[in-house]
Formats: structure tokens, C-alpha cells, sequence
């Protein structure tokens, strides 16, 4: 009764979660679920039945019990032809294109087998306390631009959570007397934190322009608390600032993601659907237009429908900038 084909991502209901993910060319799927942040092998898994979990190109399977908090990868089995566009790999763990949160680090490969940050289903219910739309004239706007973890980190912040979703919000006095009107925030999206091999880096990604997960808020700005936490401090630093009379807007990046040119891994648009979800030349290659390795195909109606689902009636200024949450 709840094998619907929409929405995408993991979806609540009252006796488990249903998944759906997109994909045209794969020949089978499944869902590799975790106990632990650090299991580096799947608990169990869930094979989607192509008969009745796939309606078209969406594949969608619910599973009793499952609840908030349950980390998950996706893997796909298909055909493996650059040549022609198609990059599967039955041994990947591949991150939901629409998951909601991620948790962890890239961890060691000694394998050949690269584990990305684990996706957590997470409850997204919160209470807004009536938060609308603040719907400030573009013309009387005053926009001050920042970067989370930068805007608070030093010690002369004097702030009591340094570098978080959290500090921002007790900086609003300060935003206040500067008499803005709303915050830009550098990409809040999820990006790398180690390396693709599970190393640290000397200098690591810090203004987060490599895209893992557009719906996922950034785990590195979070306080310490149980995986997915981040969705519900994310929500409550927007509800404070809205409550202050100050917008939020989103730098978003939708022209490349993470997952590089040839060389680069298979993460997860790769491993899912790469003909349609990055613009390919006729010998597979990718079009490098953003010189980040790849270019996101927003031409494709998939990809689209996966931008305005992020961006409604959000975007502002000469990038697709979201000018209001898309947790609200």
C-alpha cells in the first residue's frame, strides 16, 4: 500500500520508511543499511523487486520498521560503458541524491571499495512557531555574506558554540547593528570533510563549493549530538534569524558535484543515472564547463525537477541561490 513512485528520498509513514530514487538504465538496486556511523559493511540489505518496487525509470520500496536515525547507502547494478555513458557499479556505496542529512566521513579504502559519509533517514518534523516568509523587497535589502563555520570560529567571536549553525544564531545582535536585512550563506549543502580515501587533509575543503547532497545541511557546522542532528539546528538557526527580521539566503552550487570527470569516483549521481544527470560528449567524456571536472545536465527534466524541488521560488542574484530553506 505505500509502493508510490514519488517523492524521491526516504519518506515517512506510519509502520516504516519508503525510498524511491531515480534511475532509467539500472538493472537492479538496493538498500545497504547500518547500525553504526562506523560499520564499514552493511547490516543487512534490501533488494528492490524490479516487478513491483519499480514504476518506470523510479525505483521505490517501503520497508517496515525502519525509523529516524537509520543510516543507508544506495548500490546499482548495471551496465558499465563509459563509451556510451553509463558508469555502474555493483560494488559502490552511493549516496541518496535527495537523503536528507549525512553523517560520518569518507572512511580508509583497503579494498578498492570507497565508503562515502552514510545518509540518515531523519524526521524532519519541527515546530516553526508560526515562521513565514519574510517577503522584503528585493530593492530594500541589505545582504551581508558569510561563511558558518568562519562568521564564529575564532575565539574573538565570543560565542559559546564556535563555528555551528548555533553561533550564528548568537551573533544576530551583532547582525542587527549593522542594520542588514539578510544573510548569504557560502554553501551549507554537504562537501567532502577527508578525502575520497579516508585521509585528512593538510588543507581541507573549508568554503564548500564540491557538492555531495543538495537536501543535506553541512554535518561539519553542527554541535555534537546524534546523527542528523544538524537538520534540526539548521532549522532553528533560520527561525532565528527570520525572527530577527534578517532572510536567509543559500549560495547553491548546481553546476558540478564531488564526483569529478573520468578519474573521479562513483559517489552518486555516477552510479545511478550518469548519462542524465551530467552533460556527457558523444565518446562518454565529461563537458567541463564548470572546471570542476563535471557539469550537472540541468537541461535533462530529471535534473530539473531536482533544482526547483531545491529551489522554488528561491533563487536570487546571478547564481541559482536559494532565498529560502528547503526545510521549511
Amino acid at each position: 500500500q505505500f509502493s508510490y513512485p514519488l517523492p524521491y528520498g526516504p519518506i515517512f509513514h506510519e509502520a516504516g520508511i519508503q525510498f524511491a530514487v531515480f534511475s532509467r538504465s539500472a538493472t537492479a538496486m538496493r538498500l545497504l543499511l547500518y547500525d553504526r556511523v562506523t560499520d564499514r559493511e552493511p547490516v543487512d540489505h534490501i533488494d528492490f523487486d524490479r516487478n513491483s518496487d519499480r514504476w518506470g525509470d523510479i525505483w521505490s520500496v517501503f520497508v517496515p520498521g525502519i525509523k529516524s536515525g537509520q543510516l543507508y547507502h544506495l548500490q546499482a547494478d548495471g551496465p558499465y560503458d563509459p563509451d556510451a555513458g553509463h558508469r555502474f557499479d555493483p560494488k559502490a556505496r552511493l549516496i541518496d541524491p535527495y537523503a536528507r542529512a549525512l553523517t560520518g566521513t569518507f572512511q580508509r579504502v583497503d579494498d578498492g571499495i570507497i565508503r562515502p559519509p552514510k545518509c540518515v533517514v531523519v524526521d524532519e518534523e519541527f515546530d516553526w512557531q508560526g515562521d513565514r516568509h519574510l517577503k522584503r523587497n528585493l530593492s530594500e535589502t541589505v545582504i551581508y555574506e558569510l561563511h558558518v563555520r568562519g562568521f564564529t570560529r575564532a575565539a574573538s567571536s565570543g560565542v559559546e558554540h564556535p563555528g555551528t549553525y548555533l553561533g550564528v544564531i548568537e551573533k544576530i545582535p551583532y547582525l542587527k547593528s549593522l542594520g542588514i536585512t539578510a544573510v548569504e550563506l557560502m554553501p551549507v549543502h554537504e562537501f567532502p570533510i577527508n578525502d575520497i580515501l579516508g585521509n585528512r587533509p593538510k588543507r581541507p575543503n573549508y568554503w564548500g563549493y564540491d557538492p555531495l547532497a543538495f537536501f543535506a545541511p553541512h554535518r561539519g557546522y553542527a554541535t555534537p549530538g546524534p546523527a542528523g542532528c544538524q537538520v534540526r539546528q539548521f532549522k532553528e538557526m533560520v527561525r532565528a534569524l527570520h525572527a530577527a527580521g534578517i532572510e536567509v539566503i543559500l549560495d547553491v552550487v548546481f553546476n558540478h558535484t564531488a564526483e569529478g570527470n573520468e578519474q573521479g569516483p562513483t559517489l552518486s549521481l555516477k552510479g545511478l543515472e550518469n548519462q542524465v544527470f551530467y552533460m556527457l560528449n558523444a565518446d562518454g567524456s565529461y563537458r567541463n564547463y564548470s572546471g570542476c571536472g563535471n557539469t550537472v545536465n540541468g537541461n535533462h527534466p530529471i535534473v530539473r525537477e531536482m533544482i526547483f524541488h531545491r529551489s522554488e521560488e528561491r533563487r536570487v542574484g546571478k547564481e541559482c541561490r536559494s532565498r529560502w530553506s528547503p526545510y521549511h
